[in-house]
């Protein structure tokens, strides 16, 4: 493990591999209605798209974290990627919605385990004052997706039609699979003693993991249940053109990446402060959103503020996971990455089934506020519980010590 402030070579080849994956999942937001129109599906059934991808991470998450635990983790990452490609590919050639679902489903089997195993690998990389960073480090791949890659996806589905854009994903799936090759780093690729599955599995027995897990459903949830049908609200609400929907996808991703990086340093100071403060403010953006969707400029600021509140808490929903599964949390991390896109697909499904019974493009915001409400009252919970615990446990080492 380095000390060093210099940013590790390895951090950078997970951020490239991160900005692939997170390009692919997110992209397809902006292209909603061009998917939809081609293949004569309505717009919820369009979003099945972004929910079957998020539950399929759900598993993958956890099975293939599962049955690679006993494997080196550089190996495993590069089939990752080369399933991620694979993926990407049959989306880009799909003959018809069944096919591009059925693509899409591949590529994600990739996402969860690639996030779980490479956020320990992160930290592993750097300092104990660090390891937020270091995650919010392997994030900025996504948060740069979003800033970046998103908008430019979704202006050339507009202008040279969706399967383009995942031609150019499938090919930054190969960039990155090099660069995964080049720089994750040999030592960290180490074998796993035997056993390490029946040791992850035990790390489940603390109830401060399973509470940080449902805290992470549920925040990302909230943040998703909106973002997924982002372009139908600003479109239909907002009284937006299609033209600036990739601008508002670079304001959405400008607060990604903004509050990603402030995020991972508040964390690293007070991990659950911070979290309730996050989640706390992500429900009232949400309220606020709700309120004055029908504003362009109002819109505009609250889709900033979504994006900058909902991601800031990313790294210390994982940290949280890491911190209390800390003897054995790689199959913990990649179950909480699972959790992140169980929370996705929920956000989604929820707020397509409100659309469906007539309440609007606002309700799909109204779902991500209460979902949000659930994760602030979850981290509550879980802080209060962890401060009672802290003196039992300091008492009991105390007295260990004295015998």
């Amino acid at each position: 493990m380095t000390t060093s402030r210099r940013l590790p070579a390895g951090l950078v080849a997970l951020a490239i591999g991160g900005f692939g994956i997170g390009l692919t999942e997110f992209v397809i937001l902006g292209l909603l209605p061009e998917v939809a129109t081609d293949f004569a599906v309505t717009i919820p059934q369009a979003g099945y798209l972004v929910s079957g991808y998020a539950i399929s991470v759900a598993f993958g998450g956890v099975f293939v974290t599962a049955a690679t635990a006993n494997m080196r983790p550089k190996t495993v990452l590069c089939a990752l990627m080369v399933l991620f490609i694979i993926g990407n590919l049959l989306s880009a050639i799909a003959a018809g919605y069944g096919a591009m679902l059925a693509g899409r489903i591949v590529a994600a089997l990739c996402h969860g385990a690639f996030f779980g195993i490479g956020s320990v690998l992160a930290a592993s990389l750097v300092g104990p004052d660090r390891k937020a960073q270091a995650i919010s480090t392997m994030f900025l791949g996504l948060t740069v997706a979003n800033v970046l890659g998103v908008p430019l996806g979704t202006f050339l589905g507009q202008v040279s039609g969706w399967r383009s854009t995942f031609w150019v994903i499938t090919g930054i799936g190969v960039v990155a699979l090099v660069g995964l090759i080049a720089f994750i780093p040999q030592q960290a690729a180490a074998h796993r003693p035997a056993g390490q599955l029946r040791r992850e599995l035990d790390a489940f027995r603390n109830g401060q993991v399973w509470l940080s897990i449902l805290v992470t459903v549920f925040g990302f949830g909230a943040m998703f249940g909106t973002f997924t049908y982002i372009a139908p609200i600003l479109t239909e609400l907002s009284g937006l053109s299609d033209a600036a929907i990739p601008w508002m996808l670079v304001l959405f991703g400008a607060g990604l990446f903004i509050g990603n990086i402030v995020g991972g340093r508040a964390a690293d100071r007070s991990l659950d402060r911070t979290l309730i403060t996050l989640l706390a403010s992500l429900a009232a953006v949400l309220v606020v959103f709700a309120l004055v969707a029908s504003n362009p400029w109002a819109a505009a600021t609250a889709l900033f503020l979504l994006g900058a509140v909902g991601f800031a808490s990313v790294p210390g929903m994982q940290m949280r996971v890491l911190e209390f599964a800390q003897a054995a949390p790689t199959l913990a991390s990649g179950v909480n990455i699972s959790a992140f896109n169980a929370g996705n697909a929920i956000g989604a499904w929820l707020g397509g089934l409100t659309i469906i019974a007539g309440f609007g493009y606002r309700s799909p915001i109204v779902v991500g506020a209460v979902l949000a409400g659930t994760a602030l009252l979850l981290i509550l919970m879980a802080a209060g519980a962890h401060r009672r615990s802290a003196p039992t446990i300091a008492t009991s080492a105390t007295a260990s010590i004295s015998n």
